[in-house]
């Protein structure tokens, strides 16, 4: 299976196949999605912003997503995991507190005083450069749904076939250019997949 040259490409190839969307509001999830967004957010003629994410993770291994919170949103927290590691919401509470403090200091880096677009009655499309678990998006389109968007997309150029299944839950349409049943990670699925910085989210940004 053909894989991306790099986000850009990606979201090039995504635009297409949304074109049927006009004027949307399109929030990247930073930082990777929103080098995919900025080609989408041209094409249908958005408005293009980025919905901070954060996840949250296992207090012994933080690598381990046990959820993720977005602004504006509640945690979304994975019950089910976290009663097989043997812990309970309240076991995160202080990685959650943690966590809200760091995406509001992405915020300030990433807007400024400035707030999310007025999402009510819009067409909303939420971008990222992928999905493998799933926990970020689902934390974002229930932050996005909460802000009463006319329709809800997400839209990704790869997703684990479990996840995109598992999303089609949260969003009106999930738009996905590969399903692989091989899937093992996002970045296996472009050449170029480096990681980005505040300040390219803030070029692309400034590009938009």
């Amino acid at each position: 299976m053909d894989v991306f040259a790099d986000r850009a490409e990606a979201g090039a190839l995504l635009a297409e196949r949304l074109r049927h969307i006009s004027d949307p509001v399109v929030l990247a999830l930073p930082r990777g999605g929103v080098a995919v967004a900025l080609p989408v957010a041209r094409r249908l003629g958005g408005v293009l912003d980025v919905l901070v994410t954060r996840k949250i993770g296992y207090p012994p291994s933080p690598e381990l997503g046990v959820g993720a919170i977005a602004e504006g949103g509640e945690p979304v927290l994975d019950l089910g995991l976290l009663r097989r590691l043997g812990m309970t919401s309240e076991s995160v509470a202080g990685v959650v507190a943690e966590e809200r403090r760091e995406l509001a200091r992405r915020v300030e880096v990433y807007r400024g005083e400035r707030p999310l677009p007025d999402l009510a009655g819009r067409e909303v499309i939420v971008v990222d450069d992928g999905l493998a678990t799933g926990g970020t998006a689902r934390a974002a389109l229930r932050a996005v749904r909460a802000r009463g968007p006319g329709r809800l997309t997400l839209a990704v150029p790869v997703g684990a076939r479990e996840t995109v299944e598992a999303m089609r839950e949260e969003a009106d349409e999930v738009v996905v250019l590969i399903v692989p049943a091989d899937f093992r990670a996002v970045g296996q699925w472009y050449e170029r997949f480096e990681q980005l910085t505040d300040a390219d989210v803030l070029s692309l940004l400034a590009e938009a």
